[in-house]
């Protein structure tokens, strides 16, 4: 399988007021360092900007939480109802894969029956797979090169220690699912990627994306994950693998946070004070996940 690194994972919120709270609770709690802004400012007034967003990396995976902006707070703006649409609790947008060649990604999905969208004048850029073609994960493949991204330099590493809760890296995205066989079918059949096996603490599976591991899960009937697969669909949590978990709960604690899981196994912060967002960290690695950690350095220019 060719290698398909996360360059970036998004999600909406339907008014730009919310946006800056939202951005600096990232930065402050999962130590988010900023490496991009597009805002509407004076001096791109004409450029007819359509939403704004903080480019932040947590560790070595970057997050976009975005909001209509400019042109994308007018109802006829498709970016502006697309982000409104997916702005909810536990809802996240998606995420854009990074591949060296478009036309051969083209290619390779197309003959896995797959669909693609290109937006007008993007053609060189990128193309996405729709929600409903992935059980509600919207997925951007992409050739270019996100701005100020340090991840393209090869000797460039997030080091834990600059890190307040001591992240290493994303572990794993968590998908909601009706059944472990569509997943399969999609994900293992149709895109390619590796099975790690059933996972039985998350009733579910686990496929090896190239640099980070999809769980997917499904859920008994009334569970929260069964339910968030029926009504929301698309990713569920992230997880993040840290130095030390009891160090990291203990500082978040300190914060006043409310932690919800196990700590000597996973944990988070109540997703109502993680705007919406269901983000587990852990300090222990199962059984056949890979290594954490970014390989966009592979798609470095020679």
């Amino acid at each position: 399988m060719t290698a398909m690194p996360v360059a970036h994972i998004s999600w909406a919120l339907a008014d730009n007021a919310e946006r800056p709270a939202c951005d600096a609770f990232f930065q402050d709690v999962f130590g988010a360092r900023t490496v991009f802004e597009m805002l509407e400012t004076p001096e791109t007034a004409g450029m007819g900007l359509d939403r704004e967003e903080r480019l932040m990396l947590v560790g070595e995976t970057m997050i976009i939480p975005i909001a209509p902006a400019g042109e994308g707070v007018k109802q006829t703006s498709p970016l502006g109802n697309m982000l409104r649409r997916s702005a909810a609790p536990m809802r996240w947008i998606g995420v854009a894969l990074k591949v060296a060649s478009l036309a051969q990604a083209d290619a390779r999905l197309r003959a896995a029956r797959f669909d693609l969208h290109y937006d007008p004048g993007m053609e060189n850029h990128y193309f996405i797979v729709a929600r409903h073609q992935a059980l509600g994960m919207r997925i951007e493949v992409l050739a270019q090169d996100l701005p100020n991204d340090p991840r393209r330099d090869p000797e460039w590493r997030a080091d834990p220690a600059d890190n307040p809760l001591g992240i290493e890296g994303l572990q794993a995205i968590g998908l909601s699912a009706p059944s472990v066989g569509e997943a399969r079918a999609i994900f293992g059949t149709r895109f390619g990627w590796p099975e790690l096996g059933e996972r039985a603490m998350i009733e579910g599976a686990a496929f090896d994306m190239g640099d980070t591991v999809l769980e997917v899960l499904t859920g008994s009937e009334g569970s929260a994950v069964a339910t968030h697969a029926r009504e929301i669909k698309g990713i569920y949590h992230l997880v993040f693998k840290v130095r030390d978990a009891r160090a990291a709960a203990a500082k978040l604690r300190e914060r006043g946070l409310d932690l919800i899981g196990d700590v000597s196994d996973r944990f988070a912060i109540a997703p109502e004070q993680a705007h919406g967002r269901l983000i587990w960290l852990t300090d222990v690695t199962p059984e056949g996940y890979p290594p954490v950690g970014s390989r966009m350095h592979e798609f470095a220019p020679a």
